[in-house]
């Protein structure tokens, strides 16, 4: 017997049934591993009687294995800021109940602004089939308030497409909850409103938490990172900004790739829009897009980050950094921020390092075969369905890394 034997793991594409006539999704490479995927047991003894969850030995775990899927619900919400892990169970039941009648109250608002929202049914415009004949299932299209008609006909047209591969979308139920959430986020955040590639985003919060008010605040926290993003001032979409610093680490740790980037006119970074949007869910199968991003979470955890939510006085934490904090209780990512002594607002999702280690990986494709942006598109198209989460999120700390020494030694 041969003990040394690799653990293959345990396949996980059970957990996110796929259509039968669906043939063309890949296979989710994710796998369940004893030793390195945070299991229920794991998860559990973090906790101190009183619910008090020590959450910094659960980072290592997730970063190095994941999360087991049944519980990936309930350790979202610790990695994007929905509980304070120096919070109780019975002070969490508090906040869950509160929570719950808030969105409650928005919906209420909302269905009153919208009457729409909350029947199960949803707008958008009709579905031409492929004999070019119009059909109306499964969109129901009703006299609405004509203002937000556009919102709601955009958000409808994603809600339709998004992950409808997957068996949980077949019921109507769930399609009904997904657009309610983002309707009510779309009301809830008028500065933002709604966006396309939010329902990317939130479709996982809507199969991973049952009831629709957790989900919404779960997708909520997950905004609050991401909403600069979908912010339009004029003609300038948000995540421009984000390709502005793609443009800078990449002129860092490669000079020679950005200026043949440049030179072909790709200095702008376009082409990687879609990555840092929706991070990765078109790249990868709907499984290990889950899995890269609770790592992505588990290496930028910071410890401060319920109470800069839940303060009201409180900095973004899209803006704010900084606060002293035990390192033990960060995320690796974090601890590379903190140990370089980065200062206020120098600080940069790992999401541009991810994007910027995939386009290192390719650089010598893209430095011998990219003669124009058609080529640069082609070559990273040929990424999806090819994505290792695992060695992307290593690659990208260690550029990360590799960053703020050059930046420091400047």
């Amino acid at each position: 017997m041969n003990l040394l034997r690799k653990d293959p793991g345990l396949a996980t594409d059970s957990f996110y049934e796929v259509r039968a006539e669906c043939t063309y999704v890949p296979k989710t490479k994710f796998k369940i591993k004893s030793g390195k995927t945070l299991s229920v047991r794991k998860w559990r003894s973090a906790f101190s009687p009183e619910g008090y969850l020590d959450i910094g030995q659960t980072l290592g775990r997730i970063y190095r294995g994941g999360v087991n899927p049944t519980i990936r619900g309930e350790v979202w919400e610790f990695l994007l800021g929905c509980f304070d892990p120096k919070s109780t169970y019975e002070e969490r039941k508090e906040i869950r109940l509160a929570r719950r009648e808030e969105y409650v109250r928005l919906k209420e608002l909302c269905t009153y602004m919208f009457p729409l929202v909350g029947s199960g049914k949803f707008i958008t415009a009709p579905v031409i089939t492929e004999d070019g004949t119009p059909t109306q299932d499964p969109i129901v299209l009703l006299e609405a308030n004509h203002e937000k008609l556009p919102t709601a006909q955009a958000t409808g047209l994603d809600v339709v497409r998004t992950d409808r591969m997957l068996v949980f979308y077949e019921k109507p139920e769930n399609l009904g909850k997904l657009w309610d959430v983002l309707s009510v986020y779309a009301w809830f955040d008028k500065e933002v409103g709604y966006g396309q590639g939010m329902s990317d985003l939130c479709s996982p919060m809507i199969m991973l938490l049952e009831d629709e008010a957790d989900a919404f605040w779960c997708f909520e926290r997950l905004m609050r990172r991401l909403r600069g993003n979908f912010k339009c001032i004029g003609s300038t979409v948000g995540v421009e900004s984000q390709l502005w610093n793609l443009a800078n680490v990449i002129h860092v740790v490669d000079p020679k790739l950005h200026k043949h980037l440049d030179y072909i006119g790709g200095g702008d970074y376009l082409f990687a829009f879609r990555m840092l949007m929706v991070l990765f869910r078109r790249e990868v199968s709907f499984g290990d897009s889950l899995y890269l991003w609770e790592m992505m979470w588990a290496l930028e955890y910071d410890p401060d980050l319920y109470t800069l939510y839940e303060e009201p006085d409180s900095e973004r934490p899209e803006d704010a950094k900084g606060k002293r904090k035990s390192s033990r209780q960060c995320g690796k990512y974090e601890r590379e921020y903190l140990r370089s002594g980065a200062k206020n607002g120098e600080t940069l999702p790992i999401s541009v390092f991810l994007v910027a280690s995939v386009l290192k990986e390719k650089s010598v494709k893209l430095l011998t075969q990219a003669k124009g942006l058609d080529d640069v598109v082609k070559i990273l198209n040929d990424t999806s369905d090819n994505l290792d989460a695992r060695k992307s999120c290593s690659g990208a700390m260690k550029l990360h890394k590799k960053y703020l020494k050059k930046v420091h030694d400047r």
